[in-house]
């Protein structure tokens, strides 16, 4: 069997699109992003029930896929109904509104998404709709006729972009008055609509086929269909089962371990992160959740992810507890649960079983070389591991002083291991932070001693992408941004789930001139992370700008001013994108804002980082352009 050949098969194709979604968003940003969550809900659970299968959502587009013709007209005319019924007390200016194209062609199977001419006629059909409408294409219409309560109207030959050949269009006829003016009109009775408790309950369920396709950021549109707004566009995500892994409740009854039941939840998704089949939610956004009481359901939605692990771990004497629980976050149902007590020197044992039973709960593959890699153990020291733990919660402090005694227990941890990889790579990282928060008296000796460091990890253990990628951020500090690039490409083969290395490997993509792929690991970063550190949204920002896409980049920034409004390069970048998209007094504002938190801001010292002449000449004609010197 030739393993390369190219899947195809029939399927009747919904497309549809939101009506002046950017304008919308103008309009009332949080508003509309609310309301379009909730419209994507309940027209996935109607794709579902109608026997549909959600392939892709893209900003504002819907991408489905139905086996039969007719249930794939009747979802569309279920959608329109539904939305027309929730914008009866909305304004007018603020009615969400939908087209639909509907198409019956060949398509190519690619995982879990379709591509081909036949989706992208469905899209342009799309575009021929009335805000509100259905337009079908004939063989749609051939199929449906005489079979729906239903008229149709022909629109004669489309000439729509990008397909060679006009296409046939019918207008499906929605409004009751209208009926019997069109063609194809039948009488039979479609199949009872299914009560609203199930109805209900298929919005959960159905959530599932939209698992790693939307969110605050979301993907990017089908092949052949042009994205409707410039704000931030997640790539397009395989379809793999999808984890968020909560904080592991501290038990223990003393404050001082909090710290142990972070690090142990924290080990426990970097190990799951390692697995190439799996999508596993950056620690970085589980642990906003830390402390709260939370709704496993209202998490999965939010993190768009299929299950969610939480727990809880408890140190007594020589004995550890730890009390774990998978459940389906869709239907709240558990699928795994345990209470697990074994003493403190089996920990690494504890935690190796609890990550490879929820592998195996989730059916995902894994070769017995990739498992051994993946459940390897830097040391076999509980006290080294204990003092890398205390050394990671100072750390995340982020203070001279914290970063300092992060530095002592890290190197307690080494004295007693001299073979823990992963304790130099912490140690490397106290160094170079004291580079990046203006610490060290001696930067380049440093990042020297943080490059050492990791060399030294790398050379105890090859597969340790947590020294690849510091590796990674210390090239792009010296400006190597090829070395940086081969890093963090193997950080990323090592561990595919890494949004910290999607986010270095897009600053050195970006300041190497490689503008469109730096997008493209930026925007993985954040679906990975939906709660970053404030450059990812800085270089996104960036990487728009340059690609002329301003509107992203006012966007992308704008975002990030709600976390934190007073970084200087937020306002930089939005200043030079204003000003590019002709919106002077808005240019002029971030100009001003500029001024007040760098009064001693100039123009050519910024960008300096990029390799490329072109595009320090392009940031600084847009800064030039809102008036700064």
């Amino acid at each position: 069997m030739n393993e390369n050949k190219i899947e195809r098969r029939l399927a009747a194709i919904l497309h549809a699109d939101v009506v002046g979604y950017s304008r919308l968003m103008g309009q009332d940003e949080v508003g509309t992003h609310r309301v379009l969550s909730e419209s994507l809900h309940a027209i996935t659970a109607l794709i579902e029930n109608h026997g549909g299968k959600v392939m892709n959502l893209a900003g504002d587009a819907v991408l489905a896929d139905f086996s039969s013709v007719v249930e794939a007209l009747a979802c569309a005319v279920d959608i329109q109904r539904d939305l027309k019924s929730r914008n009866e007390n909305r304004p007018e200016d603020r009615k969400f509104e939908m087209r639909i194209g509907l198409n019956l062609g060949d398509v190519i199977v690619d995982q879990d998404d379709i591509y081909g001419d036949g989706v992208n006629v469905a899209a342009r059909l799309q575009g021929v709709a009335e805000p509100g409408g259905i337009c079908i294409a004939r063989a749609v219409y051939e199929q449906v006729k005489g079979k729906m309560e239903l008229d149709y109207e022909s629109l004669g030959d489309q000439t729509v972009k990008n397909i060679a050949e006009p296409v046939a269009a019918y207008r499906v006829i929605l409004d009751p008055k209208s009926a019997g003016t069109g063609v194809g009109k039948s009488k039979m009775q479609r199949r009872r609509w299914r009560s609203a408790p199930a109805a209900i309950a298929g919005v959960a369920i159905v959530a599932l086929t939209a698992i790693l396709i939307w969110n605050y950021y979301l993907p990017s549109p089908p092949v052949g269909v042009e994205p409707v707004s410039q704000g931030i566009e997640a790539p397009k995500m395989p379809a793999r089962p999808s984890i968020a892994v909560l904080p592991f409740k501290n038990l223990s009854g003393d404050s001082g371990d909090e710290y142990f039941a972070d690090g142990v939840t924290d080990d426990i998704i970097t190990d799951l992160s390692k697995f190439r089949d799996l999508f596993v939610i950056a620690s970085n956004t589980v642990f906003t959740y830390k402390g709260k009481s939370v709704n496993v359901q209202e998490v999965s939605r939010e993190l768009r992810v299929r299950y969610v692990l939480e727990g809880s771990i408890q140190k007594a004497g020589e004995k550890i507890r730890v009390n774990v629980q998978l459940i389906d976050g869709a239907t709240g149902h558990h699928l795994w649960a345990d209470r697990l007590v074994r003493g403190s020197d089996d920990l690494f044992a504890l935690q190796d079983e609890i990550v490879k039973t929820i592998v195996a709960t989730m059916a995902t593959k894994v070769d017995a070389v990739e498992r051994e890699r993946i459940m390897r153990k830097g040391t076999k020291s509980l006290e080294a591991y204990d003092y890398v733990l205390r050394g990671r919660e100072y750390r995340s402090r982020n203070t001279r002083a914290a970063n300092a005694e992060a530095q002592k227990l890290f190197r307690k941890a080494v004295d007693l291991d001299t073979r823990y990889g992963s304790a130099y790579v912490d140690l490397a990282w106290c160094y170079f932070n004291t580079v990046t928060f203006g610490w060290s008296q001696s930067p380049s000796q440093a990042l020297e001693q943080a490059h050492d460091l990791a060399q030294k990890a790398l050379s105890l253990e090859a597969s340790d992408y947590g020294a690849h990628r510091l590796l990674g951020v210390v090239y792009i500090k010296w400006m190597q941004y090829d070395l940086a690039i081969k890093h963090l490409t193997r950080a990323l083969e090592l561990n595919p789930n890494d949004a910290d290395s999607y986010d270095a490997m897009g600053a050195a993509r970006l300041y190497s001139g490689q503008s469109q792929a730096a997008t493209e690991s930026l925007e993985t970063a954040l679906r990975f992370d939906p709660n970053p550190r404030p450059d990812v949204f800085i270089h996104l920002g960036l990487a728009y700008y340059l690609a002329g896409r301003y509107d992203g980049a006012i966007a992308t920034l704008q975002q990030s001013l709600e976390r934190t409004p007073n970084l200087t390069a937020h306002h930089v970048i939005l200043a030079a994108a204003h000003a590019q998209a002709g919106h002077a007094a808005d240019a002029e504002r971030a100009a001003n804002k500029v001024r007040r938190l760098d009064p001693f801001f100039e123009v050519d010292a910024f960008g300096t980082a990029f390799r490329d002449d072109k595009d320090r000449r392009i940031i600084a004609e847009g800064l030039r352009k809102a008036g700064l010197e």
